[in-house]
């Protein structure tokens, strides 16, 4: 079956519009859901709410959304009135600017979507928009109220497709200073930087996401299976102690237990020979 759109409207560049849909690229939908359950009588709970002074409920048509300032005071807002407040939709995906795929921080990417033509005489346009982004190496930004809020969305091709992310806003990235302030500078000598550059070449590899496994997802279907069949649990190995060694200890041990052992010392270019570019090394563009 095909997936539902999360959202339908025109991609507007200019006076090229082509009819999209957003699908959602993530879905958590496949987790196990844990209910909350009454011992007693193997029925589900269900929530509800209580004045936090009172302790009494509060039935569903007095329960409104409100806002409590720094002075402790409460401002109500009706439904109605947030509604109002908030800009409508005119389900236009309308593109400002062009940019190199690389110059967004990834701290800014939120959300992923698959962007699709919506009908069958837009496949054209969209083939044209994607074929266009894809050759010139760019992405685009875009903004369009999306689920009651203003949203700017990075629009890049990739594979043959379209994917578009919404984008944090800058108020809500926290400063990197902030998280690496109070860590200090620590010089290090070249036996060490030698080490971790052989650790690492020894284990490069390449980005495949079905080797990832979601050990916790795993372990909830393996105890409900042994729950179902009346086995008890079997409690997963506990992780083996580990020694404290310092770090040019830790370095050395892991770069022995690879295959190739410790790394030669490098080797001096001898008078006339020509250098080579490392392997992989991205030409300037």
């Amino acid at each position: 079956m095909a997936p539902r759109a999360s959202w339908e409207g025109a991609l507007a560049i200019g006076k090229l519009t082509c009819p999209v849909a957003l699908f959602a690229a993530v879905s958590t939908s496949e987790r196990i859901a844990l209910h909350l359950i009454n011992r007693a009588t193997g029925n589900r709970v269900h929530r509800h709410y209580v004045d936090s002074e009172t302790g009494e409920d509060v039935p569903r048509d007095d329960q409104v959304k409100g806002y409590e300032t720094k002075n402790g005071e409460i401002v109500l807002l009706d439904p109605e009135e947030i509604a109002a407040a908030v800009p409508d939709s005119d389900k236009r995906l309308t593109v400002s600017a062009f940019i190199r795929c690389g110059e967004i921080d990834d701290v800014y990417l939120d959300r992923p979507y698959y962007l699709g033509p919506a009908a069958p005489e837009a496949e054209e346009a969209f083939t044209l928009i994607r074929e266009s982004l894809a050759q010139q190496k760019v992405a685009a930004l875009a903004r369009t109220v999306l689920f009651r809020r203003v949203r700017t969305l990075l629009i890049r091709a990739h594979d043959g497709i379209l994917i578009a992310t919404t984008l944090n806003f800058d108020d809500e990235v926290r400063a990197s200073q902030d998280a690496f302030r109070e860590i200090p500078d620590h010089p290090l000598p070249q036996e060490m930087l030698d080490l971790a550059a052989h650790i690492i070449e020894t284990k490069k590899g390449h980005f495949d996401p079905s080797s990832f496994e979601d050990r916790y997802e795993a372990a909830l279907a393996a105890l409900v299976e042994a729950k179902l069949k009346g086995r008890k649990p079997t409690p997963p190995p506990s992780p083996a102690e580990a020694k404290i060694v310092s770090l040019m200890d830790a370095l050395r041990q892991s770069a022995g237990a690879t295959k190739t052992g410790t790394p030669a010392p490098a080797r001096r270019k001898k008078p006339g020979s020509r250098s080579r570019p490392p392997h992989g090394r991205r030409k300037a563009g």
